[in-house]
């Protein structure tokens, strides 16, 4: 999808320094990276989520795709026009899927932002900056992330149809990267010092389809993998139907390749499958299940439920609990249902309360917090190789392969040397929690 402008109140200036504000998924945040670099290269500082005031712009990147993300943004931006009413920052831009999909209404709503761009506007942001777009720095980004680990985002947009999903309303259709641009950017951030690439796309398993006519999720890790630096290798949303079994055998085989996948599933009731349009049921879901992990025994499977669609039930949910106790998942989200407008679902009477929505969403966690209790007590006595991520109250913290940034586990480590963030050490487990693990550094 080409970026859309979607209303300018100012004509073209030159900022002193701007500030970049990121909500929502990780590939907002990849977009305002390559923002960043853009800017620098124009002489523009630029900083990320400044709590500083020396800055005369801001731009605020923002999320449109449930309500409470939808209701974030538009607080975020609220805050800053206050600053702006006081004199605290000269320019708002805003940016990003909710001024996308909502561009006349917060036109309306907020006339004091100066300028409203729509999803990966890098041309026209800087345009209105009076700076230019270097072709040149393609693949070159300002890292807001510690420095050891990044998203590589390796498609855009999603040409699937599921009846929840606003996303192609604001990203577009799926648009794969060419396998030659993901290679040279992974290259440049393992010479920045990066050590965990995590793939990001809406689907990852799709990717090719569109460019090269077959899925090359498979050849692209393969490649990844030989790439000198790179000590760990993670995939971010897999699509469970149509799923290229050939990626099980790549993964399996290279060591850097974490045996981890995050594949997110919605639901396993069929009926309610069906509603959202997912084009699987629960006997697909289960057999791929098992072929996942009869090929790969150690593998740790990462999912998502929603909960409170339209029509269901009390009893999908305990269906849902059931078959959690089942599969036993190694890690689990769980988001309420959001009526979005625009989407198939939206013709669907959305009548269970946000209340019971909640209490449905605690109910499934509930559940997840069990099972994940018992899966860490049975690492105690383990040694595991961890990942360094930061130092905190006087310990580390880290994380295993099993885990990533910010939505998974934590190992929380002592040790009788300096550990810096990116360290490859191993630890043997000591203590179990909820969803955190603790341990001793074996030096």
């Amino acid at each position: 999808m080409q970026p859309k402008t979607c209303g300018l109140k100012t004509k073209s200036f030159r900022p002193r320094k701007v500030n970049i504000i990121t909500l929502g998924c990780a590939k907002n945040l990849v977009d305002s990276e390559v923002l960043s670099a853009q800017l620098q290269a124009n002489d523009i500082a630029v900083e990320h989520e400044s709590r500083k005031s020396d800055h005369d712009v801001v731009v605020i990147n923002t999320c449109g795709f449930i309500e409470k993300a939808k209701e974030e943004s538009i607080q975020a931006i609220l805050q800053q026009v206050e600053r702006k009413k006081r004199g605290k920052v000269e320019k708002l831009i805003v940016t990003g899927c909710l001024s996308a999909r909502y561009q006349q209404e917060l036109e309306k709503e907020i006339p004091e932002v100066d300028a409203w761009f729509g999803s990966q506007a890098f041309r026209e942001i800087l345009q209105l900056m009076q700076a230019d777009y270097k072709h040149e720095l393609v693949g070159e980004r300002l890292l807001s992330t510690p420095r050891h680990y990044a998203y590589l985002k390796i498609s855009e947009g999603c040409n699937r149809t599921c009846a929840f999903c606003a996303i192609p309303l604001m990203r577009g259709k799926h648009v794969s990267r060419p396998i030659e641009d993901i290679l040279q950017e992974a290259k440049k951030l393992t010479s920045k010092g990066v050590k965990e690439i995590l793939l990001i796309a809406q689907e990852l398993t799709y990717y090719g389809l569109d460019i090269y006519k077959k899925r090359r999720l498979p050849e692209l890790l393969e490649r990844l993998a030989t790439i000198p630096g790179i000590e760990w290798i993670r995939l971010h949303y897999a699509y469970p139907a149509q799923f290229p079994m050939e990626l099980l055998h790549v993964m399996r085989d290279h060591p850097n390749i974490c045996k981890y996948l995050d594949m997110p599933l919605q639901h396993i009731n069929n009926r309610i499958l069906q509603a959202m349009h997912r084009q699987t049921d629960r006997a697909y879901i289960e057999h791929l299940i098992h072929q996942i992990r009869e090929t790969i025994p150690d593998i740790c499977l990462r999912t998502t439920f929603i909960t409170g669609f339209p029509g269901e039930t009390p009893a999908d949910v305990d269906e849902l609990i059931a078959f959690m106790q089942e599969i036993r998942f190694d890690r689990v989200g769980v988001f309420t249902y959001s009526h979005e407008e625009n989407t198939q679902a939206y013709r669907l009477p959305d009548t269970i309360p946000q209340e019971e929505k909640e209490r449905r969403a605690e109910i499934i966690m509930d559940c997840q917090r069990e099972i994940s209790y018992e899966k860490n007590l049975q690492r105690v006595g383990q040694v595991m190789k961890v990942m360094i991520d930061r130092r905190e109250a006087g310990r580390y913290v880290g994380r295993t392969e099993y885990d990533s940034p910010e939505v998974d586990n934590e190992v929380i480590i002592e040790a009788d040397k300096r550990l810096y963030p990116g360290d490859m050490i191993l630890v043997q487990i000591t203590d179990a929690y909820d969803y955190d693990l603790a341990g001793k550094w074996m030096g």
